[in-house]
């Protein structure tokens, strides 16, 4: 079972996301643990209810964030090379 604080979930999400290597296998990774995972899905809930998104979208937004954060990423590397 998965007990999270809340900064410790987002350390799942970022697992999932690098382990699954596209966000829509993510999502349905992660809509299935949190199906077979009471206290994940609470922990969910809590965290999405503290960021302000739904339960629905919560973890593709976190998605569009990541992917946006590792483009920075990206662009700092370009950048520094230049």
């Amino acid at each position: 079972h998965f007990l999270f604080a809340m900064g410790d979930i987002t350390l799942l999400f970022d697992q999932i996301i690098e382990q699954s290597g596209s966000y829509d296998i993510a999502d349905a990774e992660f809509k299935r643990m949190i199906a077979e995972d009471e206290e994940l899905r609470m922990d969910y809930k809590e965290w999405c209810h503290q960021v302000g998104s739904t339960e629905k979208k919560g973890f593709l937004d976190y998605c569009e964030e990541y992917r946006e954060a590792q483009g920075d990423i990206w662009d700092s590397l370009k950048e520094f090379d230049e």
